[in-house]
Parts: C-alpha cells; sequence; structure tokens
C-alpha cells in the first residue's frame, strides 16, 4: 500500500522560518531509517505558500490566484511518498518521526489510489497507459 505522508504548514512554517541544524539532523536520521527499510519513495519540504499560486478551475476558463493562502492550517509544508503493508504500518513510522516543527504540528496520512481502486472505469487500454507512463517516470 502507498501513502502520501503530509506535513502540515505551521505559521513558523509559512513564515519561513528554517528547521535548526539539529531538527534537520534528526529529520536526516529519520530518512535514513525510512530508505533502509524500504519505505520511503520520495520526501520534499515545500517552501511557504507565498511563494506558490493556485490554479482555479471553472468549466474551461482557468485563474491564477497568488500567495499566500489564509489558511495555515490547510496547508502543506512538506511530505514524504511511503509504501507499507498497511495504514497502521505507516501510523507506526508516522509516530517514530522527530517533531518536524519547533513547536505543534500534525502529520496527516492518506493513502494512494491504486489501479484496481477505480473499478471498471479504468479500461485495460487506459491500464496501459498508466504503465507506460509510470515505466517512463521510472527511467528518468
Amino acid at each position: 500500500m502507498r501513502f502520501m505522508v503530509i506535513v502540515k504548514a505551521t505559521a513558523d512554517s509559512e513564515a519561513g522560518v528554517m528547521p535548526s541544524e539539529e531538527l534537520l539532523a534528526a529529520m536526516g536520521r529519520y530518512n535514513e531509517e525510512l530508505v533502509k527499510a524500504g519505505v520511503m519513495k520520495a520526501g520534499e519540504g515545500l517552501h511557504p505558500s507565498s511563494r506558490g499560486v493556485r490554479v482555479k478551475f471553472s468549466g474551461s476558463q482557468r485563474s491564477v490566484v497568488d500567495g499566500p493562502f489564509a489558511e495555515t492550517k490547510e496547508l502543506i509544508a512538506g511530505f514524504w511518498l511511503w509504501e507499507v503493508a498497511s495504514l497502521q504500518e505507516c501510523i507506526d513510522w508516522v509516530k517514530r518521526c522527530p517533531n518536524p516543527m519547533p513547536g505543534d504540528s500534525e502529520i496527516e496520512i492518506r493513502q494512494i489510489f491504486e489501479a484496481e481502486d477505480f473499478g471498471a472505469e479504468f479500461t485495460p487500454e487506459l491500464r496501459e497507459q498508466e504503465e507506460r507512463l509510470r515505466a517512463q517516470i521510472s527511467q528518468e
């Protein structure tokens, strides 16, 4: 099972406060554990929303809204992509994580859809396209 593990933003992360050397070292050790266990597939921190944009869709129209975005509790400061056997295993790994922020923080766990989750609508042709794209991505 694959999961996106989402580090929620805080007022500090949105203000651009960088993690301490101590926290960076602790997260580095934690990431090493994840990689050695074969769990971590990707992971990155994100710049504050003041450096981002949102593209809004309304029918065929597109509009761009510049950050920052008001609701800090709804924003993402970073993420991992993990592959584990179960949600419980994912939770167990998250509980071992150093606190990713200087103060209180929150990590959200969301399961990633797999091809079989889409049912009959995901036709053999669409499955073939998906497999081809994944193969191309893994070669880069």
